[in-house]
């Protein structure tokens, strides 16, 4: 048993032919190269939530309850976020609904991507998460039009395009130092 905190990468669309994987594998790659955090894929895709119903929130079925514990097994949060109409995608706000005391006080980082790098729906994403009592962190990774373009094309890859794995790097190292304070602060 390790004492490295838990980082789930969330892949916040369920889309056929989603760009997500391919952000989602490059940072999985960077992370398990790193001994101070153990990261895990927590793909939408196998979570099939109902729509949110309010009423149900005590009895949320099969599908909720196994989200829940997802959420609460690990330390910290990455969501790895197309922007869709400057916001989220649906299905990430409706899978964030299924749970709530299961995400407090643990952090959470951004990986974006869209037309501006996926900031309207990071910061969107932030004001969702501070309800949720989830710390975000400033540090961030957004992939824009100049890099996406290419990228969905299999034209580049992401040894491409170097700050970006430099952003990654900060980001994993806020994330492991937000995981670990707030891991030591719930415990007590």
């Amino acid at each position: 048993m390790t004492n490295r905190p838990r980082i789930g990468i969330v892949i916040s669309t369920t889309r056929a032919a989603r760009f997500a994987d391919k952000p989602t594998q490059w940072l999985q790659s960077i992370a398990e190269d790193r001994s101070d955090l153990d990261i895990e894929i927590v793909d939408l895709r196998d979570y099939p939530l109902p729509f949110f119903d309010e009423s149900l929130v005590h009895d949320d079925g099969p599908a909720g309850a196994k989200w829940a514990t997802k959420m609460a097994e690990l330390d910290g949060y990455i969501f790895v976020t197309a922007e869709y109409n400057h916001s989220i995608p649906g299905v990430l706000k409706n899978a964030l609904d299924h749970a709530h005391a299961e995400y407090n006080r643990k952090p959470a980082a951004f990986v974006g991507y869209g037309g501006v790098g996926g900031a309207r729906a990071v910061e969107q994403l932030r004001l969702i998460l501070a309800e949720l009592q989830i710390a975000t962190l400033k540090h961030a990774v957004h992939i824009n039009a100049n890099e996406l373009v290419p990228l969905m094309k299999s034209e580049k890859t992401f040894t491409d395009f170097p700050y970006l794995t430099e952003a990654a790097n900060v980001m994993l190292d806020q994330l492991v130092w937000w995981a670990n304070a707030l891991k030591t602060a719930r415990a007590a």
